[in-house]
């Protein structure tokens, strides 16, 4: 197969050119672009560059704003509401971040929950800046109903991930971003693009039998991963990231959608959590212990969640990023084809 290397920057140039060409205005063009470059560059490929062919169908289909600036409003002593106005999340996330950041740090615990949103980025992103700011993070967000719930074959809950982060003294915070599907749905349609047959126990095809074809399985129905396990907590995340914050369940996404095959639209909802504020003087301590639960995770031959994200992003800062000739070139044409 053949490639393009990048250089950070210049994945970052690309991304943001395509954007602004396609209609997006320069905070939201940059956001994006920082959002797919830093996905791409953490080994991410299911968020990272490839995005972009997607985010801009969206906009071409008319389900995204390009321009809409975000509302923040503070709504309670410790919830925070941003409306990104039919816009992407990211921008949404960024102004909103300060304020959740604060009530985190005054309460102990916060909330931030970001309603009217097109979301289609890893949750990682997310948690990231809250560990930075030595907080515990925990987001989640419903997205289209493309996942059958087990033991039925009909797609109800959208890949619903989870993202939870933790902070670290000088190391790499804990960070997990998992989907409550098998899979994320961009895996799938890149083994699609790659010609790839999926792992088995990833879907179903129209008439509920299991498949490795991702054809077959974009046109009937992913699973949740562990059985019920996984079934439940996407149940969890279409309730706390949808009802209780006002805004969708991945139903009512899809159907809002109406076959335009945009991407996903409704709520995040976001937890910070501070840790000085819950255990005062003993703080240092207690995090301690953590670091010891770690080492010995690690002194068993486990691997950190995250670990090999940190790993490509230090090698991604070095080399750049390897794209596919094709996916590049099909890049480039979204700004020759754009309107």
């Amino acid at each position: 197969m053949e490639t393009v290397t990048l250089s950070l920057p210049a994945a970052y140039a690309l991304a943001y050119r395509v954007l602004r060409e396609n209609g997006f205005n320069d905070a939201h063009a940059a956001s994006i672009a920082d959002n797919v470059t830093a996905g791409e560059r953490d080994g991410c490929a299911s968020h990272g560059l490839w995005r972009l062919l997607g985010i801009v169908e969206t906009r071409r289909k008319g389900k995204i704003s390009g321009e809409a600036l975000p509302v923040v409003s503070d709504k309670a002593p410790a919830i925070v509401q941003a409306d990104a106005r039919g816009a992407c999340s990211l921008l949404a996330y960024t102004h909103a971040l300060p304020l959740l950041i604060e009530k985190a740090r005054t309460n102990g615990i916060a909330a931030l929950a970001i309603n009217r949103c097109v979301h289609y980025s890893a949750l990682f992103a997310d948690v990231e800046p809250l560990t930075q700011a030595g907080l515990v993070g925990i987001a989640c967000t419903p997205n289209h109903a493309w996942v059958a719930p087990a033991g039925g074959v009909r797609p109800l809950f959208g890949t619903n991930p989870l993202a939870f982060g933790w902070p670290r003294e000088g190391k790499p915070p804990f960070i997990f971003d998992m989907a409550t599907s098998a899979a994320a749905r961009g895996e799938i349609q890149l083994h699609l693009r790659n010609g790839t047959p999926l792992p088995q126990g990833w879907g179903i095809d129209r008439e509920g039998q299991p498949t490795t074809d991702p054809q077959a399985v974009l046109d009937g129905a992913m699973l949740p991963f562990g059985g019920h396990k996984g079934s439940a907590l996407a149940a969890m995340i279409e309730l706390i990231a949808g009802p209780l914050i006002g805004d969708m369940t991945s139903a009512e996404s899809l159907a809002w959608d109406d076959g335009a095959g945009g991407a996903p639209y409704g709520g995040e909802l976001i937890l910070a959590l501070d840790p000085v504020r819950f255990l005062g003087d003993s703080a240092a301590s207690h995090l301690a212990r953590a670091e010891r639960l770690f080492s010995e995770l690690q002194a068993q031959g486990a691997r950190l969640p995250g670990e090999r994200r940190f790993l490509a992003r230090q090698r991604s800062e070095r080399e750049g990023v390897t794209l596919s000739r094709s996916l590049h070139e099909d890049i480039i044409a979204l700004s020759r084809a754009a309107p």
